[in-house]
């Protein structure tokens, strides 16, 4: 176990650590939003009119993406449900609308596939992260991402000796239902009570906050509002922030 500290807050007899992926350790703003825009795209060409509502819907607001939308911290199968949704509401059925949300998605991905390479890092989170894995604690991430990607941005970034937990969310429940942090932290082998959550956004703070963790980080490279990181006992603005003593 160790102490954790940020600025003035101290979290004392900590097994783990859970990162979010996006927004946190990846710096993949640029990537979603350009991922939702072609999305739209695809959908707006099939069914004109539905691509600045899906837009709207996915968070993207003139060419910018709230990190706090549907886009950001949403899992696949609810951006997809969305999408089915607006598709639904120009009459169509559903089954019919929920195909066509499907195959704009994976048309979407074919674009996406030619050039597989993950974001990238935020400047300092590898350093971070070493620090932190020195420690006597384990380190985990669990992202609102497919878990393929979650395990391709691990590799390609060569952090597999430090993070000990590579969690995405492939069906099922998602952020912030309390049950993937408690198996993150059964997986991981470390007990909820003694485990931080370092997040971007309100799910991760909610989603940890009611699975009992030990705290939450609220993490924000960039300047934001109050909002984002709604929920957090101490926010941050960079992961060396966090500091950890035995």
């Amino acid at each position: 176990m160790a102490t954790i500290q940020c600025g003035t807050v101290k979290f004392e007899n900590i097994q783990g650590i859970i990162f979010d992926k996006d927004g946190t350790l990846e710096d993949s703003e640029d990537f979603l939003r350009i991922l939702g825009q072609k999305r739209s795209r695809i959908v707006d060409a099939r069914i004109p009119g539905t691509g600045d509502p899906l837009l709207m819907a996915f968070g993207i607001h003139e060419n910018i993406l709230d990190p706090t939308g549907l886009l950001a911290v949403g899992s696949r199968e609810e951006n997809q449900i969305a999408t089915a949704a607006y598709i639904a509401e120009t009459g169509r059925g559903w089954l019919e609308s929920l195909n066509i949300a499907r195959d704009a998605f994976a048309e979407a991905d074919e674009l996406f596939e030619q050039d597989p390479t993950p974001s990238p890092l935020f400047v300092g989170c590898l350093e971070a992260i070493q620090v932190l894995a020195r420690g006597d604690i384990k380190l985990g991430i669990l992202s609102a991402d497919r878990t393929e990607r979650v395990r391709k941005f691990v590799e390609h970034y060569q952090l597999g000796k430090y993070i000990q937990l590579q969690m995405g969310v492939d069906s099922g429940p998602s952020k912030p239902d309390p049950s993937l942090f408690l198996q993150a932290c059964q997986t991981l082998g470390v007990k909820p009570g003694a485990t931080l959550m370092v997040g971007d956004s309100p799910a991760d703070m909610q989603m940890a906050k009611n699975a009992g963790a030990a705290g939450c980080i609220g993490i924000s490279w960039r300047p934001a509002g109050a909002r984002r990181l709604e929920g957090a006992q101490v926010a941050i603005a960079s992961l060396d922030e966090i500091q950890i003593f035995p």
